[in-house]
């Protein structure tokens, strides 16, 4: 028995020429924006991108998701389409290809630079860099580090006594 084909312009397609088909159209700068995958980025060649793309599956169905929609320009699936692989979706026979999307490619640099996100910090932080709150005066964790920092910089007790443990600090004598 022959089963009928269903709706999907992927079906008799070899990866091969697909690939070609795109780099004929848009040109490896154009791919390597596009899709951002380091074979269409790197020393680009047909072989090379084949052999990568049909060795990982997520790259592969990147590219043919490229091909659908952006090359043959066929609408978006609807939720339970989309879930399916590229090569398994239903394409309805109302839905024809259209010409290829125009697309430049894009520059590296006239992307806007993400910022980091930066934390709110206290106004009265002693570095200026922590987020943490400071300690209330009462804690029960100890000292702060700005009251040990200043509590380093004073000056040690003079020793009482002839105890040689209480002089250790006190090489004068």
């Amino acid at each position: 028995m022959i089963e009928e084909q269903k709706n999907n312009p992927l079906h008799g397609v070899k990866l091969e020429a697909l690939l070609t088909d795109l780099v004929d159209h848009y040109g490896w700068d154009v791919l390597a924006s596009e899709i951002n995958i380091n074979c269409f980025k790197s020393n680009p060649s047909i072989k090379s991108s084949l052999k990568f793309l049909r060795r990982t599956e997520w790259a592969r169905e990147k590219v043919e998701g490229f091909y659908l929609y952006k090359f043959k320009r066929l609408p978006k699936p609807d939720d339970v389409q989309y879930e399916l692989p590229p090569r398994d979706r239903i394409v309805p026979l109302d839905q024809k290809p259209r010409a290829p999307a125009v697309l430049e490619p894009r520059e590296r640099d006239a992307e806007p630079a993400r910022e980091k996100p930066t934390p709110s910090r206290p106004a009265n932080s002693p570095y200026g860099k922590s987020s943490a709150p400071s300690r209330p005066a009462n804690s029960p964790y100890g000292k702060s580090s700005a009251e040990r920092k200043d509590r380093s910089t004073k000056e040690a007790p003079k020793p009482t006594g002839n105890d040689a443990w209480s002089n250790w600090r006190n090489k004068d004598k």
